[in-house]
């Protein structure tokens, strides 16, 4: 056995040299430490001056003798990434000069991975992207596993490029490809899929898992002080083999002639940056390392410079951090943390909302009329936790946080109730009524409901100022956003705390103003009508579905009016008609609501039923119900790319008008609003997006024509 010399903590340590990124240490067993501390930042980013720094660095250990080499972070976590802004700025900007500016990159980190010195990564937090980039080009990775005692979070690792439309291009396709294998790397790929370090370590990309900081730093210390011989990259040893097998071996060619038409079916073709990597990876593995890296080079610069990635940066960079950081929340209020809430209604939606909460550590008192229907609200919550990966202590923990209730005067205490009753208005207004006679109009009252207008339920408090509404998604475990709806009366402080509560439990929260349908529940009936108004047209249903899908919506609208029921549409429907004609104006019916009738008349009211658009055999995946085509006889006279286009469009003229109309007041909050409550197309970056994506003069022209061929559910 050689001589192991193990330094676990660090005495000795010579400064070499400071960039505004990097700064190089040597300790005294010859070991250079490439610390990663960014000058005036929470965090680590990859931008143009990061890479000067690195190659300045690498062009000074060039000059060194060291033993080997640790890259470490100063900051709480190793490295937080690209810097998007920077990237998406730059993007239009000289390919060539983009081109070499990677290149350079990529040839400094290159020079370290196969100088024969042992290189190790210390992971002391998050190292995404180009940090989990970094990582990757060491030979050997060591990472803190979390650990509630010291206070250490789980460290996330991974390439999530592929969801802001990107490709990883500092090597990240290459490397995970080599490392893995075609199989093994694709959902990290392909995907975005993030891990932890233990996970990690199970897949090899982690070599060794460490509970301190002093324990990671002795662990690369004594890994480096062992290696008797030049160390080089897996990949980059004589003889190697890709793991799982290369292009050649029959399981993976027959992978790869499968996974183009598996990723189409997925994507649509509509998001580039899958299709990207995917070709990457393939390419890749036939070249040496060294052209591998320009042919990422070439993939990278291509997709970033598309408009579906800027699409996807605007919204799922910049503005989902924007709000995230509050952009929509009053500023002069402190920050609300609240600890105990009502929920009044046991039924799904208030199930769900009951989790949502005591998932987040809040203290629910979930109240219903009925204490069986509470009960079984509990064990929805039961069911939901049997497929967490949670520990046992902690899934008990939240079901003990729910505790049931049919008496109001057991919300008394609560810093909210979070009103989830049926959604019909007299229903609503009487159970406001009866809890704020309990507890008082003094706790913040708010109500889940998609369509009634705020302002009308308030008048069921005596402090309409603390009335306010929290539209939940169905189903509420997984769907991200929630829509606050402020009243006439709301007040500042009532939307700053509301604001807060939807940050608290991990939730996206985006804020309209009142109105009936408020800005969500609006586009989703334009979407739905639509499809319906073209079944009467005579478009066949499959096309309309499938156009739906092909557009890169989640479902197609009458698959979704089954999920919602007809009998719902047709309830939201009716109250329309009647706060019509209290304002003295009438509704209009539209050839969508004669295709809701004749549905209605046939007792096809949804997917509960067992019968709605569509079957529900119960026996096998639902199917068209075959007697559509009889009592809605099609026509031949359709194109697929207007289907596609009069779906997309009808939801963004709907966004536009509630723009106009100062219901929704920022393009953010309509285009995160749009694709994390509605599943609008990510690829488009929204509904407001979509516009600029399309060109306004071409949208424009286009909805014109829709208009004069289709109706005026198309007038800008």
């Amino acid at each position: 056995m050689p001589l192991i010399r193990t330094l676990p903590l660090i005495s000795t340590m010579s400064l070499i040299l400071v960039t505004s990124s990097i700064r190089i240490e040597q300790d005294d067993a010859g070991i250079v430490h490439l610390i990663f501390d960014k000058s005036g930042s929470k965090v680590n980013l990859l931008d143009r001056a990061f890479i000067d720094d690195y190659v300045t660095t690498i062009n000074k250990l060039k000059q060194m003798t060291f033993t080997g080499v640790v890259l470490r972070s100063a900051k709480k976590s190793f490295f937080a990434g690209g810097d998007i802004t920077e990237l998406s700025q730059s993007a239009d900007q000289g390919v060539e000069e983009n081109f070499q500016l990677l290149s350079s990159l990529k040839e400094a980190m290159r020079w370290l991975e196969t100088g024969g010195k042992p290189v190790v990564a210390c992971i002391n937090g998050a190292a995404l992207g180009s940090g989990w980039e970094l990582a990757l080009a060491c030979h050997y990775r060591v990472a803190l596993v979390k650990n509630t005692e010291l206070s250490l979070p789980a460290v996330t690792l991974g390439l999530p490029e592929v969801t802001l439309g990107l490709i990883p291009g500092v090597g990240g396709v290459v490397r995970m490809t080599r490392l893995l294998g075609f199989k093994a790397a694709m959902p990290y790929l392909l995907k975005g899929k993030q891990f932890d370090s233990e996970e990690g370590f199970k897949l090899g990309l982690i070599n060794q898992i460490s509970t301190s900081r002093v324990q990671m730093m002795a662990q690369a210390t004594n890994w480096i002080l062992s290696q008797q011989q030049t160390v080089y990259q897996p990949f980059d040893v004589k003889n190697y083999q890709l793991p799982g097998g290369n292009v050649n071996t029959p399981s993976i060619a027959n992978l790869l002639v499968q996974a183009p038409a598996m990723l189409k079916q997925k994507t649509q073709g509509n998001l580039p940056a899958p299709e990207a990597i995917l070709s990457v990876m393939i390419e890749s593995t036939e070249v040496d390392v060294e052209t591998a890296l320009r042919i990422e080079t070439r993939y990278f610069l291509n997709v970033i410079r598309g408009q579906v990635a800027k699409n996807m940066i605007n919204t799922f960079w910049h503005q989902h951090n924007e709000v995230k950081a509050g952009a929509s929340r009053p500023v002069d209020h402190s920050i609300t943390h609240f600890s105990k809430i009502g929920v009044l209604g046991a039924g799904m939606m208030g199930a769900g909302i009951a989790y949502a909460l005591a998932s987040h550590g809040i203290t629910v008192i979930l109240k219903d009329i009925s204490l069986e229907k509470a009960v079984f609200a509990k064990s929805y919550t039961a069911s939901i936790l049997a497929n967490c990966t949670l520990a046992d202590e902690d899934k008990c923990a939240i079901l003990k946080r729910i505790i049931l209730s049919k008496e109001p005067a057991d919300l008394i205490g609560c810093d909210m109730v979070i009103e989830a009753v049926f959604e019909d208005r007299k229903v609503k207004s009487q159970a406001i009524t009866e809890i704020l006679a309990a507890v008082g109009d003094d706790l913040i009252m708010a109500s889940n409901t998609s369509t009634l207008p705020i302002s009308s339920l308030a008048t069921a408090s005596t402090k309409p100022e603390n009335f306010i509404g929290l539209h939940f998604f169905s189903p509420v475990d997984k769907m991200p956003l929630v829509e606050i709806i402020k009243g006439d009366r709301t007040s500042t402080a009532t939307l700053a705390a509301a604001y807060d509560l939807v940050l608290q439990i991990g939730k996206v929260p985006i804020v309209v103003n009142d109105c009936r349908g408020f800005f969500t529940s609006r586009i989703f009936f334009t979407y739905v009508s639509e499809g319906m108004r073209m079944l009467s047209e005579g478009i066949p249903a499959e096309v309309i579905e499938n156009a739906a899908i092909q557009a890169g919506l989640p479902v197609g609208p009458l698959a979704i009016i089954d999920e919602v029921s007809l009998s719902l549409i047709d309830n939201v429907r009716n109250q329309a008609r009647l706060d019509f004609k209290a304002e003295g104006k009438l509704r209009v019916d539209n050839p969508a609501d004669a295709v809701l009738d004749k549905l209605l008349a046939l007792k096809r009211f949804g997917k509960l039923a067992g019968a709605g658009f569509y079957d529900y055999s119960g026996q096998g995946p639902k199917q068209l119900w075959p007697g559509l085509v009889d009592v809605f006889p099609t026509q031949d006279n359709w194109d697929i790319d207007t289907v596609k286009d009069r779906l997309l469009f009808v939801q963004s003229i709907e966004a536009l008008r509630a723009y106009k109309e100062g219901v929704v007041t920022s393009t953010r909050d309509a285009n995160i609003g749009s694709i994390f409550g509605l599943g609008f197309p990510a690829w488009t970056g929204g509904v407001l997006q979509f516009i600029e994506h399309y060109g306004t003069y071409n949208f424009k022209c286009r909805a014109q024509q829709f208009c004069d061929q289709f109706g005026d559910q198309f007038r800008l």
